[in-house]
């Protein structure tokens, strides 16, 4: 406790009982985890709620309220399972992996598990990624179409691109633009700037560079600058932009299943699972207007993130996935999972906190990789096989008729 501010612990819980002092304040007065700790006892009396278990855990308090919460109380706890291995043929990730895959939801693991074994059984998923950069798109006001016309033209200038690709160099030593995609809505004009942001998932990155681009266009050119973002970029949200563009890392991973493996491992044929994957994830999917064409990729995704340190919420862009099967001429199952936007890093946000980070230690992913963006690029290849795990195995339990039995099976 700091003495000389003058306040000691029951004095403070009390004023934020009675509203007389806000959460945030509270740091002004003790250190951190002390200040977590108080405002946890003020969150139980004003809710009648004892917070014990919410008090336990292992994480730091100090390193974790710099950088990724505000007004702590505690910390959740989500169970943490592990499937795998899993061999996976990428560009970045060639091995077999373990996959940490944090959930709620009872066979889950067991179900991601069954497909890592499938993938295994036929020496492994390959696994490419084929766009990578991440994006922000702030919008500006004209006086009218001509106007536009003009500015649109003077973003597409190579040297106008050259002045604006230095500004953004000027905020980051790892991150480039890479490109800007002009877009028109009246006297309105977004720019889709796209960068390169290595190891970093890079939305602040990008932000921040975006910013110093605005100031410069501005300074330049009679234009408004209405918002850092206008939502064409888009972030946590469905858009086709990010379907057909991409954002971040479009992530494509294959196999080949043989027939006998289908029968062996998945209990069906593979007839019967493309007819499911047709019917359900293609068709029913197209006849309700969804985004996403697969069974769950969303599962598996939002696992990993949670596990790793992701921003959960990028969950929304990349679970907008196409799952696709097919019979090959030999009978086989062709299966592909395409993931166009998967937002991953390995440094920066939650993957310095503790727990998280010694899941990214299970990958072999911690931290910025040798050569810069190699890290990130081997973890979303990791996600893009992990989810094509999970669609064989649900929609092989879905062929046979098994996802009920292993749910009552499992008690879930």
């Amino acid at each position: 406790m700091n003495q000389d501010k003058g306040s000691s612990k029951e004095e403070i819980i009390q004023k934020v009982v009675k509203g007389e002092m806000k959460l945030h304040a509270i740091d002004q007065f003790v250190d951190t985890r002390e200040a977590v700790d108080i405002r946890r006892e003020a969150a139980e009396r004003i809710t009648g709620t004892e917070l014990y278990n919410v008090g336990r855990f292992s994480i730091d308090e100090t390193e974790v309220a710099k950088r990724n919460i505000e007004n702590m109380i505690g910390a959740i706890q989500i169970p943490l399972g592990m499937a795998g291995p899993v061999t996976i043929n990428g560009e970045y990730a060639c091995g077999n992996y373990y996959l940490p895959l944090a959930t709620t939801e009872g066979a889950l693991v067991a179900s991601t598990n069954r497909g890592c074994s499938v993938i295994s059984a036929c020496g492994g998923s390959n696994v490419r990624i084929f766009n990578d950069g991440m994006t922000r798109a702030p919008v500006f006001t004209v006086k009218d179409v001509v106007r536009a016309r003009e500015f649109v033209g003077w973003v597409n200038d190579p040297g106008n691109f050259e002045a604006m690709k230095a500004k953004a160099s000027e905020t980051t030593r790892f991150g480039e633009l890479l490109d800007v995609m002009p877009f028109v809505v009246g006297n309105n004009v977004y720019l889709r700037f796209r960068f390169d942001t290595k190891d970093a998932m890079g939305m602040n990155m990008a932000t921040i560079a975006s910013e110093a681009i605005c100031d410069f266009i501005t300074g330049q050119l009679d234009v408004e600058l209405v918002s850092l973002s206008g939502n064409v970029c888009t972030d946590k949200k469905p858009s086709a932009i990010n379907n057909i563009l991409g954002r971040g890392k479009t992530v494509v991973a294959d196999m080949v299943i043989p027939g006998n493996v289908v029968r062996q491992k998945l209990r069906t044929e593979p007839g019967s699972m493309v007819k499911v994957n047709y019917k359900k994830n293609l068709l029913g999917s197209a006849r309700a207007g969804s985004t996403g064409f697969n069974a769950h990729v969303a599962n598996i995704v939002a696992a990993m993130y949670l596990a790793c340190g992701q921003d959960a919420a990028h969950v929304v862009e990349a679970s907008s996935a196409i799952t696709s099967m097919e019979l090959t001429d030999k009978g086989d199952l062709y299966c592909s999972v395409t993931l166009p936007a998967i937002q991953v890093g390995t440094v920066g946000g939650g993957t310095g906190i503790a727990t998280q980070r010694e899941c990214l230690e299970m990958l072999g992913v911690a931290g910025a990789g040798e050569t810069p963006g190699t890290n990130a690029k081997k973890l979303a290849e990791i996600i893009g096989a992990a989810a094509l795990a999970g669609e064989i195995s649900l929609i092989g339990a879905q062929a046979a008729g098994h996802l009920a039995r292993a749910h009552k099976q499992m008690g879930r």
